[in-house]
């Protein structure tokens, strides 16, 4: 199994470290045929206008699009949740919102840098809780029938899936735990 990591701005770094600490031949992607070779993708935390725009001065933006479509397996986390929601509150105009989780979410809902901060996160299923690092972090304000919440903070969803995607609010690459990354990986 080959899996991208979007390679335009943010943490891709970070997350090709964890992928390959776990045995995932991790590539970075920057162009439509490194996107065309991959079997999972992994969009970063980062600056979602920022990696809106270099989606399209790639031309990664319709062949991404394109992928999602077709059920690409993805993992969005921060940055990564807002490109992939259905709509986005406090967006600019002409970012993408790629549709692929049935989810509204809000830029940076829970604050600024300064506020960032760190909570222990209950995922349904998981025998212990996995600690969530919430930078700029964007607040999931609605999801559709078909999202499943796997897990929230102070009732409000962080970690949520639908089909073959799945988004989070949170930085995984930063907390130091491969779950999640693991079970993304091995996910049918």
């Amino acid at each position: 199994m080959k899996v991208g990591v979007l390679a335009l701005q943010g943490a891709f770094g970070l997350h090709e470290q964890v992928l390959n600490r776990i045995g995932v031949a991790a590539v970075q992607v920057r162009t439509p045929e490194e996107l065309a070779e991959v079997d999972r993708l992994v969009i970063p935390g980062g600056e979602s206008t920022a990696i809106s725009k270099l989606l399209d001065a790639n031309g990664l933006g319709d062949p991404l699009a394109d992928r999602l479509a077709d059920g690409l397996p993805v993992l969005g986390t921060c940055a990564g949740m807002i490109l992939l929601a259905a709509e986005v509150v406090d967006g600019y105009p002409g970012q993408h919102r790629f549709g692929a989780i049935d989810a509204t979410v809000r830029r940076n809902g829970y604050g600024r840098q300064s506020e960032s901060f760190h909570a222990p996160i209950d995922i349904e299923g998981w025998e212990s809780a996995f600690p969530g690092v919430f930078i700029r972090a964007p607040v999931v304000e609605s999801v559709g029938r078909d999202v499943e919440v796997l897990a929230e903070l102070d009732g409000v969803p962080v970690l949520c899936r639908q089909g073959s995607t799945v988004v989070s609010s949170f930085h995984p690459e930063l907390a130091q735990d491969d779950r999640i990354h693991r079970w993304f990986v091995e996910r049918e």
